[in-house]
């Protein structure tokens, strides 16, 4: 599927900067921009949901230094 964007000036200068920076194709440093960015968020909404689950099950959390006591770390 091919797709076209509108862009100033400026973030067709600053888009091709990174795409160099990155040694991308300008089509490659979008495609790995989307896809990042839809991943960072669907990493976000998996861990608000087990989150969520954790709290809802009434589990709670601790403090690290504890856990290291315990070890004895």
């Amino acid at each position: 599927m091919a797709f076209s964007i509108r862009l100033s000036e400026e973030e067709r200068e600053l888009a091709t900067s990174y795409a160099k920076i990155h040694s991308y194709s300008l089509a490659e440093a979008f495609k790995r921009a989307l896809f990042e960015k839809i991943e960072d968020e669907y990493d976000i909404a998996v861990g608000e949901q087990a989150h969520n689950e954790y709290v809802s099950d009434g589990k709670k959390s601790r403090p690290i230094g504890e856990l290291w006591k315990e070890c004895e770390i």
